[in-house]
This record gives structure tokens, C-alpha cells and sequence, in this order.
């Protein structure tokens, strides 16, 4: 059996087949003969139904509302705990939100008596160490190129938030509980985002879409402020984390909702 995880082809399917499988689990592609008949590809389908429905749709019992995940064994980075953990990193500049924003966020949080650390790869490192210098952090904050990916799971987990972009981060959070503000730019949240039953997330997105793969930060992705982001993060005050961690500073609104920022272009 050969599952295809990457797209609806045809260039995957291909690949895929030439590994000779005795069955196929993946999209139709009219290009791609033997997939005539499996689950047709939607456009405009959440990343999570889609995949959920191929494997339903191929004989395989998958629930979209069944995300939740435990942190890896072992304890968390201790500066984690019920921080605010800042991820700025993407895998492509247009969806990155300048580092002197994270920055004017994390002085915030730091301001507000929240401790505050950033993550990153090792290739993030010196954007994270630009975040913790502006935002005059200490050197406790800095976990950018100091965890690998299951010390940056349980990291995710123990945070009280996680604010981030468009990235693996986002779903980290997502699957673990923790409440979070994801900064959307070329790509629609509807696809990508923390689906609408999941309540402690923010979503800010300009409404407009391009190309995700682009080198600059997407135009929209930049229409976003730092005031509109420190509000979406005060909404998250007071709440607690899937692991019953009380995220610090004054208490608000118990019950978190998904929520837009759409402009007018």
C-alpha cells in the first residue's frame, strides 16, 4: 500500500508508482490512469478534511476533529513554562513578519510581567537573537537552535501562548492545546488555519492571498500591526493551556474564538 501525502500528483503519483505498490491510497489526477476513481481533489477544502477524507473515502476511519496530541516524555525547557513562546521563522520570507514586530510584541509581553522565550532553527538563530536583543531579553529566553523538534514540542506545550506565522508551529499548537495567535499572509486561514471548533486560537489575516513561496514578506502579511497582535494576544490572557497551565496576567474573556482581521484593499 502506497500513500500519497504530498498532493493530488501528477509528478507524486508518478513517483509513486514507480515503486510498484499493490494498492494506492490518493487523489484522482486525470493524468494518472489507475487513479481514475479515488477521491476527487477540492480547492478550497481545510488541509485537515482533505486528508481525512482521502483516507475515510479509501476504506481508512479518520475523524478531523480528532487533533490532540501529547507532548513528547520528558520535561519541557524550564523557561518554557507558561511562557509566551514567539516562533518567528517560515520557510519562506512571505510569510515572515519582520523581526522588529516580533520584537515590539515581545517587549510587550515582557512589560506585562510575562515571561517571554523564542524558538527557532538552526538557520533562525541569528533572526531569533535580533528578537531577544530588541526586546531586551535575557539570555534564558534565546531556545532558537537549542532544542530539536521534541524539545520544541514540549516547549509548545508548556507555554501558556505561542504567537507565530503561517508554520509547523501553528499546528504544534494547534494539536497541543496551547492557545496561540497565527499571523496569516498569502495563504487563506480557511486552508491552513486552526480549524473554527478549535476556540483558544487567533487568527489575523489581511484577506488577501498570493504566492507563499515568495522571498519578501507577502504585502498583506505586512498590513498587520503590532497593536492589532498585541490585542489578539491580551484576548488570551487569563486562559489555560490543554495541560492546565494559566496563561499569566490579568484574566478576560474565558471563551476564545477563531477570529479574521479583514481590510479593505
Amino acid at each position: 500500500m502506497a500513500v500519497n501525502l504530498h498532493g493530488r500528483g501528477p509528478q507524486s503519483h508518478r513517483l509513486l508508482r514507480e515503486t510498484r505498490p499493490e494498492d494506492f491510497i490518493w487523489f484522482e489526477h486525470p493524468e494518472i490512469g489507475e487513479s481514475i476513481g479515488a477521491p476527487r481533489w477540492l480547492e478550497t477544502e481545510h488541509e485537515v478534511r482533505r486528508w481525512c477524507r482521502l483516507l475515510s473515502q479509501s476504506g481508512v476511519p479518520a475523524d478531523p476533529g480528532e487533533l490532540d496530541i501529547e507532548p513528547p516524555p520528558g520535561e519541557p525547557p524550564e523557561a518554557a513554562r507558561e511562557a509566551t513562546l514567539v516562533h518567528p521563522g517560515a520557510a519562506s520570507g512571505a510569510r515572515r513578519w519582520p523581526a522588529e514586530r516580533f520584537a515590539e510584541v515581545a517587549l510587550h509581553e515582557r512589560r506585562q510581567g510575562r515571561r517571554v522565550v523564542v524558538t527557532g532553527g538552526p538557520g533562525e538563530v541569528e533572526l531569533a537573537e535580533r528578537i531577544v536583543s530588541r526586546a531586551g531579553l535575557g539570555p534564558e529566553s534565546m531556545l532558537a537552535g537549542r532544542t530539536d523538534l521534541a524539545d520544541l514540542a514540549r516547549a509548545v506545550g508548556a507555554a501558556g501562548r505561542v504567537l507565530c506565522g503561517d508554520t509547523g508551529v501553528a499546528h504544534l499548537a494547534t494539536a497541543l492545546g496551547t492557545p496561540s495567535v497565527v499571523l496569516f499572509g498569502p495563504t487563506s486561514p480557511e486552508l491552513w488555519g486552526p480549524p473554527v471548533e478549535r476556540a483558544s486560537h487567533r487568527v489575523l489575516w489581511a484577506g488577501a492571498s498570493g504566492d507563499p513561496h515568495g522571498a519578501q514578506p507577502f504585502a498583506g502579511l505586512l498590513d498587520l500591526g503590532c497593536e492589532e497582535v498585541i490585542d489578539a494576544l491580551e484576548t488570551l490572557a487569563g486562559s489555560f493551556n490543554a495541560h492546565g497551565t494559566r496563561i499569566a496576567a490579568g484574566a478576560v474573556g474565558s471563551t476564545l474564538a477563531i477570529e479574521a482581521s479583514k481590510r479593505e484593499q
